[in-house]
């Protein structure tokens, strides 16, 4: 299952939860230049994942979801521009667990 937020796709697969940037994002972001992780493991709503530099902008990717960061793409830290990539199994940013489903189940359904 796949939802929306904060310019983010979130699957779902069993209870652990990937967020990939959307292909609307990347474009808006230009390539990826840089990143850096937050090293905080456990977020809440709203609460910064990575800070990006792209070709056309600069921004603080903040999480649509609470829980526990299990995975990061730290892949991203030495090859950044693999943000931009359309494949999720490249372009995506952290794992979640730790999930209130109610919360996933009440962002938008992805498009």
């Amino acid at each position: 299952m796949r939802k929306t937020a904060n310019y983010l796709w979130i699957d779902k697969d069993g209870d652990t939860y990937t967020l990939v940037l959307t292909p609307e994002l990347q474009d808006d972001i230009g390539t990826v230049g840089y990143v850096q992780f937050s090293k905080e493991d456990v977020v809440k709503k709203d609460d910064s994942l990575l800070e990006l530099e792209g070709s056309k902008t600069v921004l603080d990717l903040m999480s649509p979801l609470a829980g526990t960061v299990v995975e990061r793409n730290t892949k991203a830290i030495d090859t950044p521009e693999i943000l931009n990539a359309s494949d999720a199994n490249e372009s995506w940013v952290v794992k979640l667990t730790d999930v209130d489903e109610d919360a996933f189940n009440a962002l938008d359904d992805a498009q």
